[in-house]
């Protein structure tokens, strides 16, 4: 064996030996685990596997060359310091994330800073190294070209599918049935997902309201003030839907139902759009029926289309709007068919969500940089879905009297870290002290403080002297800088209890469990059209199964979720392929606005929208910018 073999071998060892510590950290495993030795031996070989198959030509067809005679040319050596590059920053940030909220329970029993410091280090490189190394194993399957496209391109549209069995007439129907798939994607997708969900629909009829949704519904009826709380141009959508329902039946259930069934068929016709984007650049048709099965057979998604929150909507405006700057990507010549969806998406977007309008001005320079040379085309888009949102949300809400939130509701973060300080019992001056007394009583902050709800300490701002605040916010903004300098732990830790769920892979929450109509004295009720216990079992093993399956559990991670475009915008950088980048920044910005302003930790609706697009992330990452040439022999 030579010595530089001797030498990558003994690495390996070492590097599996702490990633073993690693794991058995973050398993809660105790050393003497037989476990420990299992993880031990395929950690080292699947680093030797990794090793073996990367070595010296890391991504082959990266560009679509073929490296022939085992000679590497300057592109592909470039390649290989990207991917290595990229595959250590993106571990470094994983196993960040995933310390982050995990790290307590590596030290617990420790005392001696020296000790802690050891450990903690010792699990922070195996985990790195177990990243690098995994991702660099992806990477070179999602950035081998010339491979990937013959898994996912096909030239369907000139060779008709034949299959020949046993039974002729069985051949000839799944024959038909296949071309009719191929022929009409967008329609038998928007059909299977509507088919799907249409048990719950039966179940849950008119629809699941929640509190928020009968606060809405109080404010269709005229029986509460308008409210932006609650986005307000999606009650008026909810209002518009159900007084026409109303009209038509008068029935009061039979109307809400009517909303229930158009936000089935907004989501539906998001997938739709999505899988009709996938077939113009020639994807198989077998991963897009895989794709459609996401969205028909994982439970939540059932269930979230027919909740009545504002959520569902948006989820589908951001995968409209990620869709439509696909094509924009790959057309020259823009059609007015993706103009309309392009400005409806983004106004949607804008208005549906609160974060979503300043989502929209985060990413406008970004897009007005992108399209600088379509200018005539895209600007006056952009620029209608900038008038369109402001029209609304400030003449036209003022002129209905619309309420806006309050001014607690978008500082969230910050009085959390506030609050986390003073019921650490650090020391404030009488100045800052006098501050915060003028707006909270503080006699029982310490048993109303939760580090991963804001609400409670929202309402005791409420209940204070909200007035004071707003009336102060630069004297409460340079409290906050002062005390986040002098107590960044407090703030650090405070700021991960309050936004751990979104990017924490390993968070759990129940998704989906609501159902029915909250007790409201508006006339509706739940009035379910389909029951029995086969029914209502179902339902439940269904929504539990998500907590309880490994691998499938995955897909109801926010935090998986977020891994996964992170992984997807890394392959993008891979592959050179730059301009796919505007295809992530709607969801990025979106996240940002999140991680900014959230007052629950783990609200599953909140990202609902990244949740939505994981196949859109995954599959633009792979996409080919051209149709490949066939490989050389």
């Amino acid at each position: 064996m030579h010595k530089k073999a001797k030498l990558t071998l003994l690495l390996q060892l070492f590097q599996s030996f702490l990633t073993t510590w690693a794991l058995m950290k973050a398993a809660r495993m105790e050393p003497g685990n037989i476990l420990t030795l299992v993880f031990f031996l395929l950690v080292f070989f699947f680093y030797r596997h990794v090793s073996n198959r990367l070595d010296g030509r890391q991504l082959f067809w990266l560009r679509g060359e073929l490296i022939e005679n085992g000679a590497l040319d300057i592109s592909i050596l470039h390649a290989d310091r990207v991917t290595d590059h990229v595959a250590l920053v993106t571990s470094v940030v994983f196993t960040l994330l995933y310390m982050l909220v995990d790290y307590p329970y590596y030290i617990e029993l420790l005392t001696s800073r020296l000790y802690r410091f050891i450990i903690l280090t010792v699990v922070f490189i195996g985990f790195v190294t177990l990243f690098y190394y995994l991702l660099k194993f992806l990477f070179s399957y999602t950035c081998n070209k010339m491979n990937l496209y013959k898994i996912l391109l096909t030239d369907w549209q000139n060779t008709p599918y034949s299959y020949t069995g046993r039974f002729p007439r069985l051949s000839v129907c799944i024959t038909a049935l296949v071309n009719f798939y191929r022929n009409h994607t967008a329609l038998c997708s928007f059909a299977i997902c509507l088919l799907c969900w249409l048990p719950y629909y039966l179940y849950q009829y008119p629809g699941i309201m929640t509190p928020d949704s009968i606060n809405q519904f109080a404010q269709v009826l005229g029986q509460a003030p308008y409210s932006n709380h609650h986005p307000w141009t999606h009650t008026m959508l909810f209002g518009l839907l159900y007084h026409m329902g109303y009209a038509l039946t008068g029935n009061m259930v039979v109307a809400v139902s009517c909303y229930t069934l158009f936000q089935m068929c907004l989501l539906a016709g998001s997938i739709a759009y999505f899988l009709n984007t996938l077939r113009l650049r020639r994807i198989r048709p077998f991963v897009l029926l895989f794709i459609t099965a996401f969205y028909a057979l994982i439970p939540y998604h059932a269930v979230f289309s027919v909740t009545i929150w504002k959520d569902i909507p948006f989820a589908a405006a951001v995968l409209f709007f990620g869709c439509t700057i696909l094509r924009l990507t790959y057309m020259e010549k823009v059609r007015l068919q993706e103009m309309a969806v392009f400005i409806l998406s983004g106004i949607m977007i804008c208005l549906f969500r609160s974060n979503g309008w300043y989502a929209f001005l985060f990413a406008l320079p970004f897009l007005l940089y992108v399209y600088r040379r379509r200018a005539k085309i895209i600007y006056p888009a952009l620029l209608s879905i900038l008038c369109a949102a402001l029209i609304v949300k400030y003449p036209v809400m003022n002129a209905c009297n619309v309420e806006q939130p309050d001014f607690i509701e978008s500082v969230c973060i910050p009085m959390q870290q506030i609050t986390a300080v003073i019921c650490n019992d650090r020391e404030l001056t009488e100045e800052q002290l006098a501050l915060i007394e003028n707006v909270v009583d503080l006699t029982y902050i310490k048993d109303l403080y939760n580090p991963t709800f804001a609400d409670n300490i929202k309402e005791l701002v409420r209940a204070g002297n909200q007035d004071y605040l707003a009336a102060h916010k630069k004297d409460f903004l340079k409290l906050w800088i002062e005390l986040g300098l002098r107590y960044p732990g407090d703030y650090l830790t405070a700021y991960v209890k309050q936004t751990y769920g979104y990017w924490y892979p390993d968070s759990f929450y129940l998704v989906a469990e609501a159902e029915g109509v909250s007790a409201t004295k508006y006339g509706v009720s739940h009035t379910p059209l389909i029951g029995g216990p086969l029914v209502i079992k179902g339902k439940e093993i269904a929504i539990k199964m998500g907590g309880m399956v490994p691998i499938y559990g995955t897909l109801w991670s926010m935090g998986v979720a977020c891994w996964i475009m992170l992984f997807s915008i890394g392959s993008v950088i891979i592959r050179r392929e730059y301009h796919k980048l505007t295809c992530y920044l709607p969801s990025m910005a979106l996240l940002f606005t999140v991680l900014i302003a959230t007052p629950v930790a783990t609200e599953f609706r909140y990202v609902y929208f990244m949740v939505f697009s994981l196949p859109f992330y995954l599959i633009t990452a792979m996409l080919p910018d051209s149709t490949p040439a066939s490989p050389k022999k």
